[in-house]
């Protein structure tokens, strides 16, 4: 088993978790740290269960070289509570995430943000947006957003010896 086990959580598990969960995995495997640590997503909403990506999230992902075809939705709930990491995509999901989670386990909860180079740290550490009522354009940032964060995460985890 994995040393280290990471949650990415949003809302329906369609669009930014997965896109997270992809990259994650991507910059894991590129770093070779796939062997001792594990990405998964999932969603504080069930109306997507079981189904693949949202389309558009599939199309920006496999236009920039990622696979997207494996993914289906999920739900957060007791199965994820082990997790060693939990990021959310949004305040919302976090608040959802801690609503549900043991208060013993509440340090394993963060902003998927934080890592986020780009971020301001003297402000709020800022959502991942939700694409989903939007254009092209948005699921496009989301990938931006995404894998800069990732890779800030896993030149984090490189350094913590994971």
């Amino acid at each position: 088993m994995p040393a280290l086990r990471i949650a990415l959580v949003c809302l329906g598990n369609i669009c930014r978790s997965p896109t997270a969960d992809v990259v994650l995995n991507q910059r894991l495997r590129d770093a070779g740290l796939d062997h001792a640590v594990t990405a998964e997503s999932c969603g504080t909403g069930d109306w997507h269960v079981g189904e693949p990506m949202d389309p558009r999230t599939a199309r920006v992902l496999t236009a920039a070289g990622y696979d997207a075809s494996r993914h289906r939705a999920r739900t957060f709930g007791p199965a994820w509570f082990d997790h060693d990491l939990i990021l959310t995509m949004d305040a919302s999901n976090h608040t959802d995430v801690l609503a549900s989670l043991p208060v013993d386990r509440h340090d394993r909860v963060r902003l998927f943000r934080s890592w986020d180079p780009e971020r301001d740290p003297d402000q709020p550490v800022p959502d991942v947006p939700d694409p989903w009522y939007g254009g092209p354009a948005g699921f496009a940032d989301v990938l931006t957003i995404v894998e800069r964060t990732c890779t800030a995460l896993v030149a984090d985890l490189e350094g913590a010896g994971q």
